[in-house]
């Protein structure tokens, strides 16, 4: 449960609202919420830490990468979480899942592989 602890400690600077559209790459530090949509990659800058969280209405078409990662909603695209992702029930993913550290809640459906690693960066990340 360390994980939840430290999400808990970061704050959101960046929403993207329920009635907002986003085509194009996002990059972004801090924290994330996407109650919209996204279509495009959702990168994060650095190598901060950085949270993402898609609410249950949130809608990412695109590669994500990042440190914390805690999804609700629905992502068609690999993942890549260098620390930790949680799919809570509503999560609907459509493609693999790289991670150090995962929390799945009953409900949560994952259509790809789910691939531990200690480093889930490729070689040819941003």
């Amino acid at each position: 449960m360390a994980f939840r602890k430290k999400v808990k400690a970061v704050q959101i600077d960046t929403l993207v609202g329920p009635m907002s559209k986003v085509v194009g790459d996002v990059y972004y530090g801090g924290g994330l919420q996407i109650e919209g949509t996204v279509e495009g990659n959702v990168l994060a800058k650095g190598e901060d830490k950085c949270v993402l969280v898609i609410n249950e209405m949130g809608v990412v078409e695109g590669e994500i990468r990042g440190t914390y990662i805690i999804i609700d909603g629905t992502v068609h695209g690999d993942i890549y979480a260098s620390d930790g992702i949680e799919l809570k029930a509503g999560a609907k993913i459509n493609g693999d899942i790289y991670y150090a550290s995962l929390g799945m809640t009953v409900g949560a459906e994952v259509n790809g592989k789910l691939v531990c690693q200690s480093s889930p960066n490729p070689p040819d990340a941003l």
